[in-house]
């Protein structure tokens, strides 16, 4: 469903398990970002009425999700750690030329959107399968569900405003390029990395 062309090694979760606040700080900043993500988008294109509407609904609840994934780390007596560089997606985001109009900017800031949130997607539901924490799986089956749709939501938008043929060759290209990135990855206990 998700489109991926290179699944993650289910051994990652192995590496996961071994360090569980490094995972949930990751995840809480991911969340955070995909947060400013979502209000860059309606920053950049306000004319676009239900893109605005979509990403307003979509701050909520990404920042519901931070807030949840914090209460994780408080739960577990930790603190929130430091912010480190997402490796991921910033060789993910060296894909699209720069420059460009302003509709081919924003269908590339939908695609890679649309990849980040399916990638976390298959990651969660890999957590839920396989983690042996009941509480933490629970917690991932829940939130695998949302990240599914916001990667619909956001390939969806990159559909709609951009051309239909034009956008399908970028986001299996986008494909591509994200399995050679992850043969390097997942050897780290990150959501993307």
């Amino acid at each position: 469903m998700l489109g991926l062309k290179l699944p993650t090694d289910p051994r990652w979760v192995n590496i996961v398990e071994k360090n569980i606040e490094e995972i949930l700080t990751d995840h809480a900043y991911c969340e955070q970002k995909a947060t400013s993500t979502a209000i860059s988008m309606i920053v950049l294109f306000p004319e676009y009425t239900e893109l605005v509407q979509a990403m307003t609904a979509l701050v909520k609840e990404e920042i519901s999700h931070f807030k949840m994934v914090h209460e994780k780390i408080i739960e577990r007596g930790w603190v929130l750690g430091r912010d480190r560089k997402d490796e991921y997606v910033n060789q993910l985001m060296k894909f699209f030329p720069k420059g460009g109009s302003r509709v081919t900017f924003m269908v590339h800031k939908l695609l890679y959107a649309a990849l980040i949130e399916a990638r976390s997607c298959e990651r969660f539901r890999l957590l839920s399968e396989n983690i042996a924490d009941k509480e933490l799986a629970e917690f991932y089956r829940n939130l695998m569900v949302s990240e599914a749709n916001h990667y619909t939501m956001f390939l969806g938008f990159a559909r709609k405003y951009g051309d239909r043929e034009e956008v399908d060759k970028k986001w299996q290209a986008l494909l591509e390029y994200e399995a050679q990135i992850m043969k390097d990855l997942g050897k780290k206990e990150t959501i993307h990395g």
